[in-house]
């Protein structure tokens, strides 16, 4: 099979040493009983084949980093890694320095690796980032080199919080056609600090595969805004298809180091590759992409 693999150079993660692809793969898909170990296999070597090398997973993602263990870390200078802890370590209580500790300790045995390159405390609330010691447990582990950065995954209040301790070079937020808040209140800060920016959901769930609001699907108020912003109006005066719309309008959004998407099929990773390898979409349309988001904007929130 011939491979066409991405492009796009690699970009810098905030002020980090840590580069990373401008298209990262989320390896959510691959953590499921559905997939064989065969399958999840071929695809993360896949991946890291066509240049998608950083690799998005959570503690929360079932066999997941069991399995990049098992299948890639044999080649693990190929590929940044990025995990999220926070919760179910056997024996110690969910978002708590010694459950922090013992996570990074499992995960970095799990996936056979003498480091992680990011670190996040996976979507919790202001209330949780105050427990006395929790963060300072992350920073333990960055001085001993377990980690070579620490960060936040989540979004509206609860994420302004976070980036306000400054304690923090890695966040992960959704950024998406129908999730675009954080390009004017988030982006500009994270930039300003050195910050890398892990963009999460750049397809928005993909809401226009439903002729009627779906239910049940994780894609409800993204169904919502699309037909609000009157985009599928959008999308047929510019000739693309939505997903080319929606990835690439992430994707090179100024101020995002990486945006990740999952999948179980390496065909579909091949097509979002060549996706990207198109580059930025042109000015004119960003802008009205970000006008229909702002013109009908009520509220919408980051969606965690």
């Amino acid at each position: 099979m011939n491979l066409t693999p991405l492009a796009t150079s690699q970009r810098s993660f905030g002020a980090s040493r840590i580069k990373v692809s401008a298209l990262g793969f989320g390896a959510g898909h691959i953590g499921g009983t559905q997939m064989t170990e065969q399958e999840a296999g071929t695809l993360l070597n896949r991946a890291v084949d066509l240049g998608v090398t950083f690799i998005d997973t959570a503690r929360g993602y079932g066999m997941s980093e069991e399995r990049i263990g098992r299948h890639l870390s044999y080649r693990r200078k190929d590929y940044v890694l990025a995990s999220k802890c926070g919760y179910s370590i056997p024996s110690y209580a969910d978002w708590s320095p010694e459950g922090i500790r013992a996570g990074i300790d499992m995960a970095l045995r799990l996936m056979r690796t003498d480091y992680l390159d990011i670190m996040l405390l996976h979507s919790c609330p202001r209330a949780t980032l105050e427990t006395p010691g929790l963060i300072d447990a992350l920073e333990e582990a960055l001085r001993a080199g377990k980690v070579l950065a620490i960060g936040y995954s989540g979004e509206n209040d609860d994420l302004d919080h976070a980036l306000s301790l400054k304690r923090f070079s890695a966040i992960e937020t959704s950024v998406n056609i129908f999730d675009q808040r954080g390009i004017a209140n988030v982006l500009p800060i994270t930039q300003k600090e050195g910050t890398g920016v892990i963009a999460k959901r750049p397809l928005g769930n993909a809401p226009w595969r439903y002729a009627e609001r779906p239910v049940g699907n994780f894609c409800e108020p993204y169904w919502e805004r699309m037909i609000a912003m009157k985009a599928h109006k959008i999308v047929e005066e510019s000739g693309l298809a939505w997903d080319e719309l929606a990835l690439r309008f992430t994707v090179f959004t100024e101020g995002v180091a990486t945006a990740i998407v999952g999948t179980s099929s390496t065909t579909n990773l091949q097509h979002n590759v060549e996706i990207v390898n198109k580059g930025a979409l042109p000015n004119d349309l960003v802008k009205h992409i970000r006008k229909a988001f702002e013109k009908h904007d009520t509220n919408w929130v980051g969606q965690i």
